[in-house]
């Protein structure tokens, strides 16, 4: 056996004395991907409480550095190599940990043969713990196990301070004892009892020599002692007789196979008791008995040259042992950090998120399986389709984190081992911050902040398997208050970064995060696919005037017209020609205005009707919407002015029988209704659809009912009779084309409040608005109609005060 130490503290100049290396280790680094990741989406989304997490879990990655590097100077390893091994069995190195402070130590151990083993381990303050490393021990020879990358870890495993490794130990493996060996030859040699030679023994009085500890007190000389004050044991001796001889010359064939008769033949002997002696070509062993006896006889035979070569290990996909305990701690924390996503997803969504939580739990208990990839592809794939049905994409805000979280608990269902326990946690975190996009407010951080306590101690508890024989670590909430505190600790520096650290106002890179289910712009109207909008706050533009603020019911910011309607959604369209008159009125006053656009991905300049001049780069389109050639991708500030005009008093016929245009075959009953109104006058005509929806029992929602995707128009006006301005919109200009009048769909902003101190408007996403407009032929000229909102919004029941 082979015994080497390495770090100890007590000798000057020890390896102990180097000042350790410290590098994040693989999850520390994967940890501080995380936080750059969380820090360019709130840059890129302008989330302000998402800056607050991303600078704790920043502290906590530096905090979690101080002290490694000091604990790692009291720690020492030693690796002792076993006292013997036979080829096919296994070699059990033994591997010790003396600390004078509490950590987790890691250290790889590699074999000569080709095997490595990673080796995590708890120690508290003042132990002495070892740990049994078992190595294959597949051929006979000389078997090395050198130690590399002996580290100690932090409480999270964020970070490594390297430790002196041990030397490498070998053991000599013997050869196999073969199973059906015949006895060992009857042959021996001179040994006690033949006269020729003496031999330790009980016999006769020999002299005296120094005492070592075994020593029968029997054969102490008390007599001695008591004049000198020195044990002293006498020898004594008998007469050798005779021992049996195991020979190489007694056995035949090929090599392996001779040692492996000759370790059965020492074995019998060992289990008989009797003495035997050992020769071999070119050594040989005296008759001795004993365990010593045959481990010396079996270390011979195992370096009888030459050896076999190494026998490679096998290829074999071995999964990681799964720490039920971290496991258990980490569904815990994933629960606790999904929790939010039941109050805005699909029931069914929840509902399956919920049973691979509890599926990965019950797992933890017993021997369930994990469940096999396809199916969780299947899962994944049949899930999407529900969510794409649901949100109409994958990329949106509530789309994007509904899909989020069941991946990560479909990833709980096929778990295992410590890599897959970190990127749960990881992916814990990062779920976390998702939240901010949903809400900015205190409860959001606190729920936040918790689900990072709770993680960073899911966390902890991947570093080193949990010792169960110590309660301080196999209790939760221990665990959970020093996260907190690390938490805490990271605090003062979160806190300094987020007032320190400068806002970018454009972002790196943008993805969509408005959903189908919010309030605000898109490139297209699907009345009546949302059962409930959702209010967005976010600011869209400023509007600073340098007089007076326009009248309330002036306070139309026109963005986007809808033309195209093929019975589910209204788009956008360009109709050439040439471009329809404005003519400003005179007694209207003008209005002088700068606009601070926020960035939108879209080239819309919101201006009010009608926009007498553009800023260089933009241009009216033919449906008298400012746009720039540029989309607004980062913060911008145009100036404007408008003045209340007549709008496309000369108009294209093409665009106005465009206008009139009805999918063939959809909602028949308002395509009737509209047609009884084809005698009246054109200003009559929209008089009997605005008295129709005022009179009708229509209310005012932002959570209507869903309409079909046949008949939509006849749904809400004959059925539902409840939605927003987009539904109220559609079904109007509906009804107008049917009565032969050119209608659209006007998008853009109303209202906005002002601001006390500043003096200017704030439209914000929740003021998004759609409008109809008609446009009306008669002796007293031509032109498009005004808003018309204000005539019916008066009326509507639960419509919300402008």
């Amino acid at each position: 056996m082979t015994t080497h130490h390495a770090g100890n503290p007590d000798r000057p100049g020890s390896s102990a004395q180097r000042t350790p290396r410290l590098t994040p280790t693989r999850f520390g680094l994967a940890f501080l991907l995380l936080v750059t990741l969380t820090l360019v989406g709130c840059i890129n989304y302008g989330l302000s409480l998402g800056y607050g997490l991303t600078f704790l879990l920043g502290g906590v990655w530096v905090m979690a550095s101080t002290g490694v590097a000091r604990a790692a100077r009291q720690i020492r390893l030693d690796l002792s190599a076993p006292t013997g091994a036979s080829a096919g069995g296994e070699a059990v190195f033994t591997l010790s940990v003396t600390s004078t402070v509490g950590g987790a130590v890691t250290v790889i151990l590699n074999s000569s043969a080709g095997d490595t083993r990673t080796v995590t381990l708890r120690v508290s303050a003042g132990e002495v713990r070892t740990l049994a490393v078992p190595f294959p021990a597949r051929t006979r020879g000389p078997l090395t196990v050198t130690p590399r990358g002996a580290a100690a870890l932090d409480f999270l495993g964020l970070w490594a301070a390297s430790l002196a490794a041990p030397a490498p130990v070998t053991v000599n493996v013997a050869p196999a004892p073969e199973g059906s060996a015949p006895l060992a030859p009857s042959r021996t040699v001179p040994g006690q009892g033949d006269g020729h030679a003496r031999t330790r023994g009980d016999e006769e009085f020999a002299g005296l020599r120094p005492y070592t500890p075994g020593d029968s007190p029997r054969q102490i000389s008390w007599r001695h002692v008591a004049r000198t004050g020195t044990l002293l044991t006498r020898e004594t001796d008998a007469a050798q007789g005779q021992v049996r001889l195991l020979d190489w010359a007694d056995t035949a064939g090929e090599t392996e196979a001779r040692l492996s008769r000759l370790a059965a033949w020492v074995e019998e002997m060992d289990r008989a008791g009797l003495p035997f002696a050992l020769r071999l070509p070119g050594t040989a062993l005296a008759g001795e008995r004993g365990e010593a006896q045959r481990l010396a006889a079996l270390k011979l035979l195992a370096g009888v040259a030459p050896c076999p070569a190494a026998t490679p290990p096998a290829r074999l996909r071995l999964r990681a042992a799964t720490d039920a305990d971290a496991l258990r701690a980490t569904l815990l924390a994933l629960a606790f950090t999904l929790a939010p996503g039941v109050l805005r997803q699909p029931l069914w969504d929840s509902a399956l998120v919920a049973g691979l939580l509890v599926y990965g739990a019950v797992r933890t208990r017993g021997k369930r399986p994990s469940l096999p990839t396809w199916a969780l592809g299947v899962v994944a794939g049949l899930a999407a389709v529900g969510l794409n049905a649901t949100y109409g994409t994958l990329l949106g805000r509530e789309a994007g984190t509904a899909l989020l979280g069941l991946l990560v608990a479909l990833k709980t269902a096929e778990s295992h081992g410590r890599r897959d326990g970190h990127l749960l946690v990881l992916l814990g975190l990062f779920v976390a911050s998702t939240h901010f996009f949903h809400g900015q407010g205190p409860l959001t951080a606190l729920h936040a902040v918790l689900s990072a306590a709770l993680l960073l101690a899911a966390a902890s508890r991947w570093t080193a398997p949990t010792r169960t024989d110590r309660e301080e670590e196999a209790d939760l909430p221990s665990t959970l208050i020093r996260s907190g505190g690390l938490l805490a600790l990271a605090a003062p520096l979160a806190l300094t970064l987020f007032v320190l650290f400068p806002r970018p106002e454009s972002p790196l890179w943008q993805l969509p995060v408005q959903g189908g289910a919010s309030t605000g712009l898109s490139n297209e109207i699907r009345a009546g696919e949302y059962s409930n909008l959702a209010q967005n706050r976010a600011v869209a533009f400023r509007a600073d005037f340098t007089g007076e603020l326009p009248p309330p019911d002036k306070r139309y910011w026109r963005g986007p017209v809808y033309e195209a309607y093929d019975g589910q959604s209204w788009k956008q369209v360009r109709i050439g020609g040439p471009s329809p008159s404005v003519e400003p009125l005179a007694s209207a006053p003008a209005w002088n205005y700068t606009l601070t656009l926020e960035p939108s991905g879209n080239p819309w300049l919101l201006a009010l009707d009608a926009p007498l001049e553009v800023p260089q780069g933009a241009v009216l389109t033919t449906a008298f919407q400012a746009v720039t050639f540029r989309p607004v991708n980062a913060r911008r500030r145009v100036t404007l002015e408008s003045r209340p005009a007549r709008l496309g008093v000369s108009e294209n016929p093409q665009r106005l029988q465009f206008d009139l245009s009805l999918p063939t075959g959809q909602s028949p009953r308002a395509a009737a209704l509209g047609e009884r109104w084809r005698g009246l006058p054109p200003q009559g005509r929209i008089e009997a659809g605005l008295d129709y929806l005022r009179r009708g029992g229509f209310s005012y929602t932002l959570s209507p009912p869903l309409l079909p995707a046949q008949d939509r128009v006849d749904a809400f006006l004959f059925g539902t009779r409840q939605g927003f301005c987009e539904h109220y919109a559609q079904s109007f200009v509906f009804l107008m084309r049917a009565a032969g009048l050119p209608a659209r769909i006007v998008g853009g902003y109303l209202g906005g409040e002002q601001n006390p101190d500043g003096g200017y408007l704030i439209v914000r996403q929740q003021d998004a608005h759609a409008w109809a407009e008609v446009w009306v032929g008669g002796r007293a000229g031509s032109a498009w109609t005004p808003p018309l909102w204000w005539r019916l919004r008066a009326s509507m029941p639960g419509c919300p005060p402008r």
